[in-house]
Order: C-alpha cells, then sequence, then structure tokens
C-alpha cells in the first residue's frame, strides 16, 4: 500500500534563526473511472472541486476517465492494492466479491426516485455486513451513484409484448439479468464500454441502460427502439476509496470528504434533471420507436422476477453467512 507517496512538502520557514518547519502538506488522490465525463460521474467532479476548495488546493483528487488506472471491472482490485485511492464500482460487475451491495439491484423493488434511491443507499452503506463485505478490499463506502430504473434500447424487430424477448440476447446485469431469464431472455454481463458494438455487431439484440448511459455509450446510434416502461430495476454503482488512505488522512482534508458528499449529490440530481431534456428529443431525432407494454403484461413480469427472485436472494445470502432477509428488510423500509 503505497498511501504516502503522493505527500509532497510546499514550504518551510525559519523563526527567529531556529531551524523550525511550518510545512504544508499537499495530497493528490487518483481516482478510476470509465468512459468519459457524463452525468454519471458528476458527482464525482463536484466533489473533487468542494475538496479543493475547501482545503486551499492542498488535496486533489484527479479524475482518470476511460479505464486509464483500470479496467472497469477491477477498480475494487485496485483499490485492494492501493493501486489507487478512490474508484467508481458496479456491484454487478463482479457479485461474488460484493454480495451484499446487490441487494439495491433486486428487481421490481418499486424506487420511486432518485432521491429516495440515495437514501437507500446511504442505509445498506452503513449496515454492518456490508461494511464487512467492503473491507475484504479495503474499501470504504463513499457515496451512491442513483439512476433511475433501466430500459432497453434494442436493434432489429421490435418487441409488441413482453413475451416477444423470449431468446433474445440482451445485455442486462444483476437482478434485471436475472429478472429478464425469467421471461426466457439470455442476458449477458457485457460492459458499458463494449455495449455500442454489441448491439451493431448483432452480438446482443438489445441492451439495458439508465438514459444517461444510452447517449454517453451510443446505443441509440446502434438501435431502433427503447422500451418506456418495463423498469425492471437498477444497479447499483457506489463510489468507493481505499480505507486506508481515508484513515490516514488529516482531520481537516477527511472532514473537507465527508462534508462534500451531500452537496456533490445535489449537484448530480441537478445535473440528472437536464439528461431528460436531451434524452426524449434524442430519441425523436433518431426515429427510435417507442414500445409501451400493458399493466397487464408487466403485472405478470413482476409476479414472475419479483419476490420470488427476492425470495432466492435471502435464501443464497443466508448460505454465505449474510443476513439476507435483514439487509431486504432494510432496502424496503426505505421504500414505505
Amino acid at each position: 500500500m503505497n498511501i504516502s507517496r503522493k505527500l509532497v512538502v510546499l514550504g518551510t520557514a525559519t523563526i527567529l534563526g531556529f531551524g523550525f518547519a511550518s510545512e504544508t502538506m499537499a495530497l493528490e488522490w487518483n481516482v478510476s473511472v470509465w468512459g468519459k465525463r457524463r452525468a454519471f460521474t458528476e458527482h464525482i467532479e463536484k466533489l473533487a472541486e468542494l475538496v479543493s476548495e475547501k482545503t486551499n488546493g492542498e488535496f486533489t483528487l484527479n479524475i482518470a476517465y476511460g479505464e486509464a488506472l483500470s479496467k472497469s471491472r477491477e477498480n475494487l482490485d485496485g483499490i485492494s492494492i492501493g493501486a489507487f485511492e478512490m474508484a467508481q464500482i458496479c456491484a454487478s460487475y463482479h457479485e461474488d466479491k460484493n454480495p451484499t451491495l446487490t441487494v439495491i439491484e433486486l428487481p421490481f423493488l418499486g424506487v420511486p426516485d432518485l432521491p429516495t434511491q440515495i437514501e437507500l443507499d446511504k442505509a445498506i452503506y452503513s449496515h454492518p455486513a456490508v461494511v464487512k463485505d467492503l473491507m475484504r478490499w479495503d474499501a470504504k463506502l463513499l457515496m451512491s451513484s442513483p439512476m433511475p430504473q433501466y430500459n432497453f434500447v434494442g436493434k432489429g424487430e421490435v418487441p409488441t409484448k413482453v413475451s416477444d424477448f423470449e431468446g433474445m440476447r440482451v445485455r442486462a446485469l444483476g437482478g434485471i439479468g436475472q429478472a429478464m431469464q425469467t421471461i426466457g431472455a439470455v442476458p449477458t454481463t457485457v460492459t458499458a464500454s463494449e455495449t455500442f458494438q454489441a448491439i451493431d455487431s448483432g452480438t446482443v439484440r438489445a441492451a439495458s441502460f439508465a438514459p444517461h448511459a444510452h447517449l454517453s455509450f451510443k446505443t441509440v446510434e446502434a438501435g431502433n427502439w427503447w422500451t418506456t416502461n418495463m423498469n425492471p430495476g437498477t444497479v447499483s454503482c457506489p463510489v468507493v476509496v481505499s480505507a486506508a488512505a481515508y484513515d490516514a488522512l488529516p482531520d481537516n482534508f477527511r472532514e473537507a470528504l465527508d462534508s462534500s458528499v451531500d452537496a456533490s449529490l445535489e449537484h448530480y440530481l441537478a445535473t440528472y434533471d437536464k439528461v431528460y431534456e436531451k434524452w426524449f428529443p434524442t430519441l425523436d431525432e433518431m426515429k427510435i420507436q417507442k414500445v409501451e407494454f400493458t399493466k397487464e403484461e408487466l403485472d405478470a413480469f413482476k409476479a414472475k422476477a419479483g419476490k420470488p427472485l427476492w425470495d432466492a436472494w435471502v435464501q443464497k445470502m443466508n448460505a454465505q453467512g449474510i443476513p439476507g432477509q435483514e439487509l431486504l428488510d432494510l432496502a424496503l423500509s426505505k421504500l414505505n
């Protein structure tokens, strides 16, 4: 763990002829993310801005895009070995490494909006079982990256009913993938960066994303239809920091970091509101056909992919010594 490698002495002062050093320490953290700057990363950008302001530029977060520091699936590993101090991860990229976080990805939880998602995430992140789970990788959960319900952009024949997904190969992660299996789809775990090519080449027929990701990863340029109301769930992609690096922070730097989280998430929410101002005009411009399913079909889908998958998840967690029902109950308590 090379936590102190970025400490630099900025200045010294000699007082009354004695060699007394008054040192101001500058600290840089590297932050590993994938893709380009977009709504999904705006809270990290705001966090970097606020931390720098509060420490007079002495604490800097260097955000590295495009998997420059690590592959997206390996960010948690990078944190564990001290390759960088902060990263964005997605639980469904490596469910076995962070099983407790996958409660957030269960299908059809019915999270109504992004502020509620943030509160749900905070509650889950603070649960002792989740803290212990992430500490296996020296990872401390810092803040969520709340995303709305996912929907599919696809290429080719347009589905008109839920059953049309039977046999369709789709990019769908975590609980969304499990939900799609219940209606006969074939989910794959293509990373975000690979999704455009997967649709364009026909490797997958459709991909589930939040609107900002459909825009950022250009799936709308490869597809010709979009499901407006399938809403099977979302994914959990928190920002984590190295626990060792966090603990080593001077008190004022740690306070600057912690006190900036809420304002960074508020900025994220404001940014995400603007995504929809671009999303719907883009669908019209690209002549993407909007697919809306009936309430009866969606209710039948939820009956198959809702509570039955929740119950299976609880049993799987219990078998690993994880309090699955307790975590599920905690998540549901934030939705009442």
